[in-house]
């Protein structure tokens, strides 16, 4: 590899609120199972891994402390991968519930979901009948009539949390909207640069998973915000890499990961998180592109440090 050659942060997303567990029997449920898969990731060459919690017991979403405790500490033991807390949990959940992990660990990062939206998963409740919980297909069933809350207010709270706490954030900009709030953000001197841009496509309710829109939000970025910020690229579903890899083609980084996709562009389901991150490391360094660690990570970003974070 090119000593020269530039290096592209790699995210991965291991479970989440989208995908239930009847879904995919390789989705990880449990503390152990989180942690384990989280520590596969980081070893296969995700530098970043962004954590969602669920009750053991029942699969369900949850932003309980103690849930993500069984498998932060875990996880920081045995990697130095940039732990990153979801802040945004499932549309269920009322935003102090979504901030108490973020609030009592102060990881390194969040993610900031950068505006209220209608966030549609219940087309995937149609796919199934076999469900292993009763809640699997009400929970996907209700995004069909609740809207994901996050108002200005909202954001302006999770930003000061955030630098209460000393963590950068992964904005997350589901369609155009979202990225004049970040400039609009940016220009109020309430987010400082390096900013860290995820362009979320293929989430019904925001932008399609098409290089078109990629274009697009990537070029009112660069309007915005002009060198103040660093992307990564998500495409939920079967495009997950395709558009991955264009957006690192672009200059971006990129997230792969079980809450995403839970499957490969050929169609299989995907066993792990890490087989995800090793088919995207194969595509980046095939392009003559370099994988960066959780230190580089962490230069790029302007991170605090893992020993920084409460735990």
């Amino acid at each position: 590899m090119d000593r020269n050659a530039r290096k592209v942060i790699i995210t991965c997303a291991v479970t989440g609120s989208i995908h239930t567990p009847t879904m995919s029997p390789h989705l990880p449920i449990t503390g152990q199972e989180i942690a384990d898969a989280s520590v596969d990731a980081a070893n296969a060459g995700a530098a970043i891994i962004h954590l969602h919690a669920r009750d053991p017991d029942s699969g369900y979403p949850s932003a309980d402390p103690e849930h993500f405790r069984t498998f932060m500490t875990d996880i920081a033991a045995r990697s130095d991968a940039v732990l990153n807390i979801s802040t945004g949990g499932s549309s269920a959940m009322p935003l102090e519930t979504r901030l108490a992990p973020a609030r009592e660990f102060e990881p390194e990062m969040c993610s900031l979901n950068m505006g209220s939206m209608n966030f549609g998963t219940f087309p995937l409740a149609e796919r199934y009948s076999n469900w292993k919980h009763n809640w699997e297909s009400e929970l996907l069933e209700s995004t069909h009539d609740i809207i994901f809350k996050n108002s200005f207010a909202d954001i302006e709270t999770i930003l000061a949390m955030g630098k209460a706490g000393s963590a950068r954030f992964e904005f997350e900009c589901y369609d155009l909207g979202h990225v004049e709030t970040l400039g609009y953000y940016l220009r109020k001197g309430l987010v400082q640069a390096p900013l860290y841009i995820q362009f979320v496509l293929g989430v019904l309710g925001g932008a399609a998973a098409t290089v078109e829109n990629l274009v697009h939000l990537k070029n009112r970025a660069d309007q915005l915000l002009g060198d103040s910020y660093r992307f990564s690229v998500l495409a939920a579903g079967r495009q997950q890499l395709p558009i991955a890899t264009v957006g690192a083609v672009m200059g971006g980084h990129v997230r792969v990961g079980l809450e995403d996709s839970l499957i490969l562009p050929n169609g299989n389901i995907a066993r792990s998180n890490a087989e995800q991150v090793e088919a995207m490391r194969r595509i980046l360094e095939d392009l003559g592109l370099a994988i960066a660690s959780p230190n580089e990570a962490r230069s790029m970003l302007a991170l605090k440090g893992q020993d920084k974070v409460a735990m």
